[in-house]
C-alpha cells in the first residue's frame, strides 16, 4: 500500500513542468536562443573568499592529521557560532549557537520541519506560496488552509479567522518579491502567542532587503522566540544553489521541546551539511568576504530595479524588485502583444501559462506561471533578477520588440 496522501499532489512539481516546456520547445527550435527569468537559479560566480575557503578545505583533507569524516549534525561549532554572531547578534537578537542547525538548504527544511508536528495540525499559508510548505503537508495528511494575498490587500495577508495550529510567513516573499514591516509582522506574532500557534519564518532572501523598516528576522519582533522557527539559506544570498548549505533557528523558548526534537530527527535522518560547504559558508562572514556577496547582491538588484523600471515604462503593472530579487508581474491583454493571440478577446488578461507560452515562443523568454503557487497567482507570473546583465537586458529589448 501506497501512502495516498501522495496522490493529494498535482501530477507534476512547477518547476519540473517548466523545465519540461522549455526543453521540448529547444527541441524543436534549436536555433532558438532561449532566456530564463523563470527558475530562480543563480549565474554569478562564487565570491573568491569562498572559493579560497573551499581550496583550503580540499587540501585538508589530504592529509591524516586535519582529514573531517562525519561532521556534527548541527553543523560544526565554527560556522554556528558565526551565523549567532554576524546574523544575529550585530542586530541586538539574542541567539545561542546550540539553537541554530546547519542544513544542505532552507528548501529542504522547510519541507521537512513538519514531520515534527501532528498530522491533526491545521497549517495555514499565504496564496500564492512557494509550493513546497503546501506539499510537504500534503504529504502528511494536513488540513491545509489559504490565505489571499492579492493586489486588493497588498499582498499582505490577513490574519485567520479563527485558530489554526501553524503559519508559513516567507519575506521577503517568493513569489510576489513583497516585504511585511515590523508592525506587519508584529500583528503575526501576537497572533501566535495569543492562538498557541507556531510561525515558520522562511528568511531566505533577507540579505536583499533595502529598505530601513522591513525586518531581517523575525526575532527582531518582541515575543517571537516564543512561537516562531526562522530558517535561512545561502543558495541566494552567496550562490550556493550548488553547494547546498543553509541553516534553521529553533529556540530553546518555544513552549514546545522542538529544539530537542529537531535535534533527534537530525542526527536520525541526517548526517550534516559537508565540511566544504559550511568552511566556504563560514568564509561569506569574514571581511572580505562580507564585501564580496554585498556586491553580488548588488549586481541581482541592479538587474530587479532595471526590469521594475523597464517593464512598467512599457506598460506592465509591476510588484516586487525593490526588496527582493523577484517581480510579480500582471499578465497583460492579449491584444498588446505581437503577434496577439488567437481567439482572445481584450477585456481581460491572459492566463499565467497562455503568457508563459507567449514569452517563450515569441520572445524566447522563460517566465515562472503564477498560477503555480497557487489559485490567487492566476493571471501573474513571477520573474527573476538572478540572470546576467546582458541576458536581462536583452529579455527586456526582445520584449519590447514584442508590444
Amino acid at each position: 500500500m501506497i501512502n495516498e496522501n501522495y496522490l493529494r499532489l498535482s501530477e507534476s512539481y512547477l518547476f519540473t513542468e517548466i523545465s519540461r516546456k522549455v526543453k521540448d520547445y529547444k527541441e524543436k527550435h534549436p536555433d532558438a536562443d532561449v532566456i530564463s527569468l523563470g527558475i530562480g537559479d543563480v549565474t554569478q560566480p562564487l565570491a573568491p573568499a569562498v572559493i579560497e575557503a573551499m581550496h583550503k578545505a580540499v587540501d585538508e583533507m589530504q592529509a591524516a592529521a586535519s582529514f573531517r569524516g562525519y561532521g556534527p549534525e548541527r553543523g560544526y561549532d565554527f560556522l554556528r557560532e558565526a551565523i549567532v554572531e554576524n546574523g544575529f547578534r550585530r542586530r541586538g537578537i539574542d541567539i545561542e549557537a546550540d539553537e541554530v542547525f546547519v542544513s544542505d538548504g532552507a528548501k529542504s527544511d522547510t519541507g521537512n520541519f513538519q514531520e515534527l508536528l501532528s498530522a491533526k495540525c491545521v497549517v495555514a499559508v499565504t496564496d500564492p506560496v512557494y509550493p513546497v510548505y503546501v506539499d510537504s503537508n500534503l504529504m502528511a495528511g494536513r488540513t491545509v488552509v489559504k490565505l489571499t494575498c492579492s493586489a486588493e490587500n497588498n499582498f499582505v495577508p490577513e490574519l485567520p479567522i479563527g485558530h489554526v495550529d501553524v503559519i508559513y510567513l516567507c519575506y521577503p516573499n517568493n513569489p510576489t518579491g513583497t516585504t511585511l514591516t515590523k508592525e506587519q509582522l508584529k500583528a503575526w506574532v501576537d497572533y501566535a502567542i495569543r492562538e498557541e500557534a507556531l510561525i515558520f519564518y522562511d528568511a531566505a532572501y533577507e540579505a536583499y532587503i533595502q529598505s530601513e523598516d522591513v525586518p531581517h528576522s523575525i526575532y527582531e519582533i518582541p515575543g517571537a522566540r516564543q512561537c516562531a522557527v526562522e530558517f535561512h539559506s545561502y543558495s541566494k544570498t552567496a550562490g550556493f544553489t550548488g553547494i547546498r548549505c543553509g541553516y534553521t533557528v529553533v529556540p530553546k523558548t518555544l513552549k514546545m521541546p522542538l529544539n530537542v526534537l529537531w535535534n533527534r530527527r537530525q542526527c536520525t535522518k541526517f548526517n550534516g551539511a559537508s565540511y566544504l560547504s559550511q568552511r566556504a559558508a563560514e568564509a561569506i562572514y569574514s571581511p572580505e568576504g562580507k564585501v564580496q556577496i554585498k556586491k553580488t547582491i548588488a549586481y541581482y538588484m541592479e538587474n530587479a530595479h532595471l526590469m521594475r523600471e523597464t517593464l512598467t515604462d512599457m506598460g506592465f503593472k509591476v510588484y516586487g524588485g525593490i526588496d527582493a530579487p523577484y517581480l510579480w508581474l500582471v499578465t497583460p491583454k492579449p491584444h498588446i502583444l505581437t503577434p496577439s493571440p488567437i481567439g482572445k478577446g481584450e477585456t481581460s488578461g491572459m492566463t499565467s501559462w497562455e503568457f508563459f507560452d507567449w514569452m517563450l515562443q515569441t520572445a524566447h523568454v522563460v517566465c515562472t506561471p503564477g498560477v503555480g503557487f497557487g489559485d490567487q497567482g492566476e493571471g501573474f507570473v513571477r520573474l527573476t533578477a538572478f540572470g546576467t546583465h546582458e541576458n536581462t537586458e536583452k529579455a527586456l529589448h526582445r520584449i519590447a520588440n514584442r508590444l
